[in-house]
């Protein structure tokens, strides 16, 4: 990848807020304590892979729901 090209960005704008949100209720969920200030850079690499890991796990539970035409839960 190109140097300075960020491969993370959000691709539909309207998204930037719910992601937001999602990021902090996930990092709750599983017992990370989410920055007040919103700068994640004090976290460990561990507790922000974690919470990655999981937004990732749900979001594809949510687009395996989706496909097979089940309501989400």
């Amino acid at each position: 990848m190109a140097r300075g090209s960020p491969s993370n960005r959000i691709l539909v704008r309207e998204a930037a807020q719910f992601m937001d949100q999602f990021k902090y209720e996930v990092a709750q969920e599983i017992g990370v304590t989410p920055p007040r200030d919103g700068y994640w850079g004090e976290m460990t690499s561990r507790q922000c892979g974690a919470v990655g890991g999981h937004m990732v796990r749900r979001m594809i539970e949510l687009a395996e729901q989706q496909l097979a035409g089940r309501p989400r839960a």
